[in-house]
């Protein structure tokens, strides 16, 4: 019989529409005038779900009796019979009842395949066993349902269904995930943006693993072997040698400027054995790859650019990272072209990375000492001095009284040769050279340096100004182009050094390291007011190194340890100084702004509090004040009943200025930075009660769902009882009156997480960061809600704890205020309280 096929529909959380697409495709099957049965679905609830069923035949259900509960689960027996051509099988991780044939839904899925029937399920990336601690990690939920990776590789066709976590995020507040009563803490934690981003991306990534390997599968079996840039996937030629982490960091940077960056490792061993590579930096090396997400392999062969180029066009790879040669120069012109280079012929498509690095040497401003270099002047000696006698016993052969002007002008020619290549003190030895032996080996008489024609001596001295001119030429050309090549060089430099600084880096640090590496210095000291600002390089120099000392405008100098510099390298060295001048400059003016800040904020504070004091005193003083006076005054009768109200009247002004004392007390410790705080354990369970008799909240209209079983919070419960009141406080105040409120409490690892549900108007986006601000009262403008306040204070109160408080939707409508505390830490001394700086508020 032949398997049926399985068609998996995947997402990276519930209500993305992996139900939804299972039955749309479902549909299409049935107008295609196949045999299609729903033989599970669950559709949660969901009004647009439930709709896409109808007209499709939804298979019977089997009823399994568990601890008094009555259980629905698949028919797996009745679906095989019944044998249609498609069945629909809906939450492939699903654990079965107890009883039922299989303890897993997949392993149902997998009898209905063996039997051919086709097979359509769904399944979230938080089920596949693999991940099942990475998505643990993330969420802090932990899935107890997985299925093994195996079975959904197996799968025929595998779609992810995609949702962007905004989106996701607003059917969950719009109630058309879940019904909006239903959702707790722990769904809403799991429901946050971050996760979100996290799990949708680790959906794409697995599928792009999978789809990468039927790639590969492809290609081998059509023996495709040209690039195909699916993705960046870098290789980093690991040399042998301690560059290598160099390289491999190069690469892993590489490959993460693109999502699903691949990075890989390779080093080339010769096929005879013999290690020319460190194995103890190979090693180091091979878990730098490792820890960096990247694979490390080792092949072997004889032409080590072949083997890198051939591994690099097996793996399809799109970058190759190598690093320059450690070979000096002159290894390099005797034995020619070096690897790079060699690479990069036979690269072909792939891009190569040439990187620098420690044990190449590092790069230094060209030198204006010496137009040619060393090694063309070498090159010139050398050329003279085998040429010349070479020449001279080839033209011997052909020696007559009419050869002289050509023997002459070949000399001529090699001299001039000689010259382009060596520069002057070769051309002119060269000159000197040739002159003698042609008037030794050719000119009347031979033999001797006797000129008997004065024609012949002038012939010479002309011979000789020739050679020095052409040379002179070749010099002052070779001058220049030394000097055009510095002066580009400075300009890189410095273009370098100032985008480093606008890339915000520090600008001393950023400085200093180029001048180390610029003028290939052992150190350089940076002190600015007796004060060491900072050093790069060796931290302690020999007696044989040389210092340069630069002032640094009138209380501080740059200390360059190293080499001796030349006048030339003075002009850029003058700029860094400068640079770091101004760089010094802006950091007094940046700690100057820094300390006007808090003025600043200080008096916006002041002013907004002597604004807010004399709008919300006003009112409770004014009551009391006439309350009281009413009650002294002699002209008026007062009834029991009226003398009471009045008595009311005041006491309940009294205690509303009582309170507000209080919250300016509050607001002035933190905005000092510091609050007396006592930490200890305490159970949410014992503060949500106190903080609810406080306000005296009917019962109807708040429902509490904190279990004892919690982990005690790490907290000041004096401080957490009035973050609570004060939430609380609001949602009664902004809910309708038929709508209760939710209290929910849950744990996520070493955290516990509190939320305030209520069903009133909410909070829009824009105004969530002025709701923690100090007297921000968000349009409500009566004279019982003081000074704004609130909000700000229970910030305050729960960061100098070690907590937060953030705010949320409430799906379905509504605000939820999350209390986040921490469930471990030191405890305190026991004193009666301490004073903990806290971070000040803005």
């Amino acid at each position: 019989m032949t398997r049926g096929i399985l068609q998996v529909y995947l997402g990276a959380a519930p209500g993305v529409g992996k139900t939804f697409s299972m039955l749309e495709e479902g549909r299409r099957l049935l107008d295609a005038d196949l045999d299609v049965v729903v033989g599970l679905v669950e559709t949660h609830g969901r009004a647009e779900t439930a709709r896409l069923t109808e007209g499709l035949e939804l298979f019977p259900r089997r009823s399994v009796g568990h601890r008094g509960v009555t259980l629905d689960e698949l028919d797996l027996d009745g679906l095989i019979a019944r044998h249609p051509d498609w069945a629909l099988v809906d939450e492939l991780a699903h654990t079965n009842a107890p009883g039922s044939a299989h303890e897993k839904r997949w392993q149902d899925v997998e009898d209905l395949l063996d039997a051919g029937i086709n097979v359509i399920s769904t399944v979230n990336i938080q089920h596949i066993e693999s991940l099942n601690d990475v998505v643990q990690s993330i969420t802090g939920v932990t899935q107890r349902e997985t299925i093994p990776d195996s079975v959904l590789r197996s799968a025929d066709q595998i779609e992810v269904v995609d949702l962007t976590p905004e989106a996701l995020r607003t059917r969950l507040a719009g109630g058309h995930i879940y019904p909006a009563g239903t959702i707790d803490a722990a769904l809403s934690n799991y429901f946050r943006l971050g996760n979100l981003t996290a799990l949708r991306e680790l959906a794409l990534l697995w599928l792009a693993d999978e789809v990468d390997v039927a790639l590969q599968a492809y290609r081998n079996e059509h023996g495709i072997r040209g690039k195909w840039e699916a993705r960046e996937r870098v290789v980093v030629a690991l040399p042998g040698g301690t560059e290598g982490e160099t390289l491999i960091r190069r690469g892993a940077r590489i490959a993460a400027r693109t999502s699903g960056g691949q990075l890989l490792a390779v080093h080339v061993s010769s096929s005879d054995g013999l290690a020319e590579s460190d194995p103890g930096a190979l090693d180091t090396q091979r878990s730098l790859v490792e820890r960096l997400g990247g694979t490390y392999h080792q092949v072997i062969g004889d032409n080590t650019p072949t083997a890198l180029v051939d591994f690099a066009r097996g793996v399809n790879a799109t970058q190759l990272v190598i690093g320059v040669s450690r070979r000096s120069r002159l290894t390099t012109f005797l034995t020619g072209q070096g690897i790079g280079q060699t690479v990069i012929r036979a690269s072909g498509d792939i891009d190569v990375h040439i990187v620098s690095h420690a044990s190449a040497g590092t790069l230094q401003l060209p030198t204006t000492g010496g137009a040619l270099t060393v090694r063309r002047r070498a090159v010139g000696f050398a050329l003279a001095l085998i040429g010349l006698p070479l020449l001279t016993w080839i033209l011997s052969g052909f020696r007559s009284s009419e050869s002289l002007p050509s023997d002459v002008l070949a000399f001529q020619l090699l001299v001039v040769v000689v010259a382009l290549i060596g520069g002057i003190w070769p051309a002119v030895t060269a000159a000197v050279i040739a002159g003698l032996l042609l008037d030794f080996f050719f000119v009347n008489p031979l033999y001797t340096v006797t000129i008997a024609d004065p024609l012949h001596l002038l012939a010479l001295v002309i011979f000789l100004v020739i050679a020095v001119l052409v040379s002179l030429v070749v010099d002052q050309a070779a001058s220049r182009s030394r000097s055009a090549k510095r002066s580009a060089a400075e300009a890189e430099t410095l273009a370098t050094v100032a985008g480093s600084i606008i890339r915000g880096e520090n600008a001393v640090e950023a400085l200093a390291n180029r001048m180390l590496e610029i003028f290939g210095m052992a150190s350089v000291i940076v002190s600015y007011d007796g004060e060491r600002l900072f050093e790069a390089g060796a931290s302690t120099a020999t007696g044989d190194e040389k210092r340069t000392v630069v002032e640094l405008g009138d209380n501080g100098s740059v200390v360059l340890t190293g080499r001796d510099l030349q006048a030339s390298d003075r002009r850029i060295l003058n700029a860094f100084v400068s640079q770091i001048e101004a760089a010094l400059v802006q950091q007094e003016l940046r700690t100057a702004a820094s300390g006007i800040r808090p003025l600043e904020e200080a008096d916006r504070l002041r002013t907004a509090l002597l604004a807010a004091v004399g709008h919300d005193l006003r009112t409770p003083l004014s009551s009391a004040t006439a309350a009281v006076s009413s009650l002294r005054s002699t002209d008026v009768s007062w009834s029991d009943r009226d003398r009471e109200d009045l008595l009311q009247t005041a006491e309940v002004s009294l205690h509303r200025l009582a309170d507000l004392v209080n919250d300016l007390l509050d607001a002035s410790r933190l905005q000092a930075g510091v609050l007396p705080i006592s930490l200890g354990r305490v159970g949410l369970d014992e503060i949500v009660p106190l903080a609810l008799d406080e306000l005296k909240v009917p019962l109807d209209r708040v429902k509490v769902d904190v279990s004892a079983e919690l982990p005690e919070a790490f907290c000041d419960a004096v401080l957490l009882q009035r973050v609570i009141v004060n939430l609380v406080a609001n949602a009664v105040r902004y809910s309708p009156a038929d709508a209760p409120l939710f209290i929910t409490a849950s744990s996520f690892g070493e955290r516990l997480e509190l939320r305030v549900i209520d069903r009133g108007p909410g909070i829009p986006p824009a105004k969530l960061a002025e709701a923690f601000q100090p007297f921000q009262r968000l349009g409500d403008t009566d004279n019982t809600t003081g000074v704004g306040l609130g909000l700000a204070l229970s910030n305050g109160f729960m960061e100098a704890m070690g907590g937060s408080l953030e705010a949320e939707d409430t799906p379905g409508g509504g605000l939820t205020m999350v209390v986040t505390l921490p469930t471990s830490g030191p405890l305190p001394a026991p004193e009666p309280s301490n004073e903990v700086p806290l971070r000040r508020e803005s």
